[in-house]
């Protein structure tokens, strides 16, 4: 019984032939040559009882009939089209950057792609390429060296002009994050340096997103902390990759549970002991409006000295990298009059 061809796989290439073809079917051992039109294929390869694959000939422009000629019979046939070989050109490069290391997937696009034999970036070859069509290649990139580096594709017509892009972008790097703490509820604004922070797509603290940031230089960005909890290191993304991370820590807000004394004169000098909890980054201690010294004891434990001020009650608070605590009150007492 004659081999059969059930399809063919490109369906074109170029007339100055060498375009790899995939013919699949059945009954295709014992094949003896793959015709195209009435000139053999170059080269050919049974691959099984139902797959070939055949290096197509030069051939003049237009539709060509491919068989298989075998003991038993010819095959049925299907068409193969040669076009004249065009030499290709990239209009598109997307996307149009990627890391120092390679691996980024791009989607290169233009005209005269078919039978594509090399894709290179900056005259390195690309890691892999796949021609989609004649209009479309997907190729990985190799390592390349900070910068731009030209594009270019050549097939049987010729290599692309170096008018194609591809920017190499070196890996950011973080060297410091200020404030290295700030409140649970989140707002904290964070002064992050360091180098290769062009065009960064993410600020990150530990997996979450930044609520805003602005990259103000190659060397520096600020970036509004979420709500968190704990630790969250934060890292910055861009073209070039991902930075390493630098500290950030949420602090708990602070409460006071008493004053001891929670009373005085209306002078300076009496030492209070505030008691609470997540008082440790303690920044500031605040009778009514007067801010007042302190020595930071512990985690639930400050001493501060209570400034003097009118006869009254007034509000004692403290306020730390976690937010301002609520107040508790602190009485003053006029002195005795003569």
């Amino acid at each position: 019984m004659p081999p059969t061809i059930s399809s063919i796989n490109p369906t074109q290439g170029p007339t100055t032939g060498g375009t790899v073809v995939t013919l699949t079917g059945t009954g295709m051992t014992g094949t003896t040559a793959v015709r195209f039109g009435s000139t053999n294929a170059t080269s050919f390869t049974v691959n099984s009882a139902t797959q070939i694959t055949a290096v197509s000939p030069p051939h003049a422009a237009g539709a060509a009939a491919v068989t298989l000629i075998h003991p038993t019979g010819n095959s049925n046939s299907v068409t193969f089209t040669y076009v004249v070989a065009q030499v290709p050109q990239i209009t598109g490069v997307a996307p149009a950057s990627g890391p120092t290391g390679g691996g980024t997937t791009v989607t290169l696009t233009g005209t005269g792609f078919t039978g594509a034999t090399a894709v290179a970036f900056a005259d390195i070859p690309a890691t892999s390429f796949l021609v989609n069509s004649a209009t479309q290649i997907t190729a990985v990139t190799p390592a390349g060296a900070a910068g731009a580096a030209v594009v270019t594709v050549t097939a049987p017509g010729g290599t692309s002009a170096p008018d194609a892009f591809f920017f190499y972008a070196a890996p950011p790097t973080l060297l410091n994050g200020s404030p290295a703490q700030g409140p649970t509820t989140g707002g904290t604004t964070v002064t992050l340096t360091g180098s290769n922070l062009l065009n960064a797509s993410a600020v990150l603290f530990a997996s979450a997103n930044a609520s805003s940031f602005t990259v103000v230089s190659a060397t520096q960005i600020t970036a509004s902390a979420p709500a968190g909890t704990g630790s969250a290191p934060i890292t910055v993304v861009t073209p070039g990759g991902t930075s390493n991370p630098v500290a950030f820590a949420y602090v708990a807000p602070p409460t006071l549970s008493a004053l001891v004394p929670h009373t005085g004169p209306a002078s300076a000098g009496t030492v209070v002991t505030l008691t609470g909890a997540n008082l440790a980054t303690a920044s500031a201690v605040t009778f009514g409006s007067t801010a007042a010294s302190f020595t930071v004891v512990s985690d639930t434990q400050v001493t501060a000295v209570a400034p003097a001020g009118a006869p009254g009650p007034v509000t004692v608070s403290v306020t730390t990298a976690g937010g301002n605590s609520p107040g508790l009150p602190y009485t003053r007492i006029a002195a005795p009059g003569i």
